[in-house]
């Protein structure tokens, strides 16, 4: 006798098992998103767009190539790639022009005053001009308020090398107040380079360890500070970087040693 064979019901037995498998994207598919990634964050079209930056990956272990203006761009190259999601090593080769910078200190204070301005939120370092001359800055341009003349003042005093500032910014004729936008979204490893690089380039909070993490733009901070006013300044600075939603400082403050 000949069996009877149920066709449909054979058909979708045969199509079961495919179904339920979830292809898992190859090395190299997971290497090309870690350089899209990077390429189209927020730091890269930023700060780093000038320079002449490689980058490649295999397995996850990234290599960086090239030139950068300075140090500062180097490090929010390495953590701005780290922090993204397959990078399993950064072998950072970028080189910078450090021989231009030990030749003339007031290019590379002018170029950390820049940089500085950028990061932060309530200055402007479009409408901003930085003059460096015997390591004495002279800041030039227009504020939207006397509160961001006095604050660029600030941030630009507290870069290292830097002796005196001039602070000739004029003030617009209607003030303003810097307002985020809900369009303003950041990346998180774009927000981490940033916060983490203003800590090293401003000269208060360079010699601090802390440890910074990063979510939805919502900045968390550990370490251990010496009194109130650093952790505080440590907040006041992280706050004002581009992309920060909210900081919670959860920073200790160091024992005083008894003799």
């Amino acid at each position: 006798m000949q069996k009877k064979v149920n066709r449909s019901t054979a058909s979708a037995t045969a199509r079961e098992p495919s179904s339920n498998l979830v292809a898992k994207p190859s090395s190299a598919e997971i290497d090309k998103k870690i350089v899209s990634y990077f390429k189209n964050s927020y730091v890269y079209n930023t700060f780093l767009i000038s320079d002449s930056v490689e980058v490649a990956a295999k397995d996850g272990i990234v290599t960086l190539t090239g030139t950068v203006e300075d140090e500062s761009h180097k490090i929010l190259a390495q953590e701005t790639i780290s922090r993204l999601q397959g990078v399993v090593r950064v072998d950072n080769q970028l080189a910078t022009p450090s021989e231009t910078a030990a030749e003339n200190a007031d290019k590379w204070i002018a170029r950390k005053v820049k940089l500085t301005l950028i990061f932060h939120f309530h200055v402007s370092a479009i409408a901003t001009t930085v003059e460096v001359k015997d390591r004495v800055v002279t800041l030039k341009g227009e504020a939207t308020s006397i509160a961001q003349k006095e604050l660029t003042a600030e941030y630009a005093g507290d870069i290292e090398g830097v002796k005196e500032v001039i602070n000739e910014m004029t003030l617009a004729e209607t003030p303003q107040t810097a307002k985020r936008t809900a369009e303003e979204r950041i990346d998180d490893a774009s927000i981490f380079a940033q916060v983490y690089a203003a800590l090293l380039t401003h000269r208060s909070t360079s010699a601090m360890k802390v440890t910074v993490e990063t979510r939805e733009g919502l900045v968390s901070l550990t370490g251990i500070v010496k009194n109130p006013a650093e952790k505080a300044l440590v907040t006041k600075i992280v706050s004002d970087i581009h992309g920060v939603k909210a900081v919670s400082n959860q920073m200790t403050i160091e024992e005083p040693r008894t003799i």
